[in-house]
């Protein structure tokens, strides 16, 4: 019989995944050639009221491109998976 995950072996899934998720995001982030926009009118006055451009806001350094990041985070989450999930096995 199997034991039931630790707290910690939740907390390095829920971790890796949260990573994953975030780097594919923005990845397909990357991959769009126009940037996503909400259609409500008053998110689009908020935006025009605080002088505010979507397509100027950045997640990461210019340095490292949106699309490069998010390729490193889903990397990052996988690996972080696949090391829970050896060392989770090793304990048991």
């Amino acid at each position: 019989m199997s034991r039931p995950a630790s707290h910690r072996t939740t907390a390095l899934y829920a971790i890796s995944a949260t990573c994953a998720v975030i780097g594919a995001l923005l990845w397909i982030r990357s991959r769009t050639s126009t940037p996503l926009t909400l259609s409500s009118s008053s998110y689009g006055s908020y935006l025009a009221a605080d002088s505010y451009s979507p397509s100027a806001w950045r997640v990461w350094s210019p340095a490292v491109p949106e699309g490069r990041l998010g390729l490193y985070l889903l990397a990052a989450g996988l690996v972080l998976a696949v090391v829970t999930r050896l060392l989770s096995a090793r304990r048991d």
